[in-house]
């Protein structure tokens, strides 16, 4: 046999599987997607607020605040979370063309050179000693997956690259809610902080009017005491508020990306607390399943391991392999490519596990056992989803009850205190008086500003529960390599529909 007639050979070989290929059977329960229970509508107490249809794209445009869009944006580009998840796809689909490969033909090329001596006292004749070997060529197999259980592992495969997707799509959600959660939380503190200095001014004033009085013997002393530690208190709060901008403010920096200083222009303008769009609409309760992409992930998650329940029953069949090897073997390299070096060796492999202690049938009942597990986490994926919605959109609607509620105190108490303090400088009051209507003035402006912020707050909970925008969100692919460290400069993996990766194309080549 010749070089092309080992070609021949292998050709045979390809021509056998493909036919052998095409007349499997698949093992292990064919996937249908589960069947969700969930509510026709939301609950009554949050009718009014969720009228019409959604749209989450680009949920955080509605606040019309370009600092916000710009650190989004900037998140979206560098954030370590996000890059994390992408290398996640980048390893799924890389195990599925591992997947594939355990289903196409095999193929390894060899070449040895051996010096060998043998013992001249073993009492044995010995002739040409020591002598050489020299030995090349190639040996291939192909594994016939008659029973689906290759199959079932690209199946598997497939769905763990859906379920890595929709993680990547879960943590740009996450990412996007938590970007602009902080970033209100940056501008409250701010409004708080100013909140603070102005009532701090006010106090101000209230110790100097004190004093005047003091001077003119018109009140004792421990009104201008009072007077000063209530200030003192006031000052008090501000570094405490400081603290917490710098780390919210430090919090925004990480999440895109940067360091602290990387930031500091962004927010430098001074801005008022963002207010979400008016008439948002959360649509129905079904939407969720098609939004949210932790539940796609779910399922996802729940179709990869419905498949490996097969993966795992093949072995309960046989398997059949074709193999074949040419050699060219010499003791001279002179004559290692004559045709008396030839050598060859083919054939098919059966091997059947007949006996295994019950190890392939616990296999299968284990594998069944984690699909039930998964169908569990998706329905609690599910009922969670419906609840993070129904408890942010209660919060809203509580929230600007409240917001009402202490936006009449806030009037109320400023026109309290300049009142008190007429009286005061009338005589008609005492100081306490007054100490008591400025703290609660200070208190009411920084709850309802506190409020204001949290309302936006509960929002952005509200858009991140109903799947946050990304259901057409792009996924990148090969490009991931080229934002990598300087250790890995080659591309990432493409899918592969090459002739390799279809035996009937192969077959073709062949021929």
């Amino acid at each position: 046999m010749n070089l092309r007639s080992a070609s021949t050979l292998a050709g045979g070989m390809i021509l056998v599987a493909a036919g052998l290929s095409s007349c499997k059977t698949l093992v292990g329960p064919d996937y249908v997607g589960p069947q969700s229970r969930i509510p026709d509508a939301w609950s009554r107490s949050a009718l009014h607020d969720v009228q019409g249809s959604a749209s989450l794209t680009g949920w955080w445009k509605g606040f019309h605040d370009p600092a916000l869009n710009t650190l989004i944006e900037r998140a979206r580009e560098a954030n370590p979370n996000l890059k994390v998840a992408l290398a996640g796809i980048s390893e799924a689909r890389a195990l599925r063309g591992v997947a594939r490969s355990q289903g196409l033909p095999q193929a390894n090329a060899n070449a040895t050179y051996s010096r060998n001596r043998n013992s001249e006292n073993l009492g044995a004749p010995v002739r040409n000693n020591p002598t050489s070997l020299y030995a090349t060529g190639f040996d291939a197999g192909w594994e016939i997956d008659l029973f689906g259980g290759i199959k079932r592992s690209v199946e598997s495969a497939e769905a763990n690259i859906g379920a890595r997707e929709e993680n990547y799509r879960d943590a740009l959600v996450t990412l996007f809610a938590e970007v602009a959660v902080n970033y209100v939380d940056y501008r409250t503190l701010e409004e708080r902080i100013a909140v603070a200095n102005r009532n701090i001014s006010a106090q101000t004033d209230s110790v100097k009017l004190t004093r005047g009085r003091l001077e003119a013997g018109l009140v004792p002393k421990i009104d201008v005491t009072q007077a000063e530690t209530n200030l003192a208190l006031s000052e008090a709060s501000v570094p405490l508020l400081r603290a917490q901008l710098d780390a919210t403010r430090h919090r925004l920096a990480t999440l895109t990306g940067g360091f602290p200083a990387s930031v500091t222009g962004i927010l430098a303008s001074s801005r008022s607390i963002p207010s979400p769009a008016a008439g948002y609409a959360a649509g129905l309760p079904a939407n969720l399943l098609r939004a949210r992409p932790d539940i796609r992930r779910a399922e996802r998650e729940l179709a990869a391991q419905v498949a490996r329940i097969g993966v795992a029953e093949a072995d309960l069949y046989p398997r059949l392999t074709l193999f074949g090897e040419f050699q060219l073997q010499s003791l001279t390299s002179a004559d290692l490519f004559d045709s008396p070096s030839r050598a060859y060796s083919f054939g098919p492999s059966f091997r059947w596990a007949i006996f295994s202690a019950g190890r392939i049938r616990n296999e299968i009942a284990a594998e069944e056992s984690r699909a039930l597990g998964a169908l569990a986490s998706y329905e609690a994926t599910v009922l969670a989803a419906v609840e993070e919605v129904e408890t942010s959109m209660s919060a809203i609607l509580n929230e600007r009850d409240r917001l009402s509620d202490l936006s009449r105190a806030v009037n109320s108490s400023r026109e309290t205190v300049s009142l008190i303090k007429d009286n005061y400088e009338n005589g008609l009051v005492s100081f306490q008086n007054v100490l008591d209507a400025e703290r609660t003035k200070f208190d009411t402006e920084d709850e309802e500003t506190f409020s204001r912020g949290q309302l936006v707050r509960y929002y952005i909970s509200l858009y991140k529960a109903l799947g946050g925008g990304t259901e057409c969100e792009y996924i990148p692919g090969s490009e991931l390599a080229e934002t990598s460290g300087p250790w890995l400069k080659r591309k990432a993996l493409k899918d592969e529909e090459s002739a390799v990766a279809k035996p009937e194309a192969a077959a073709a080549k062949v021929r």
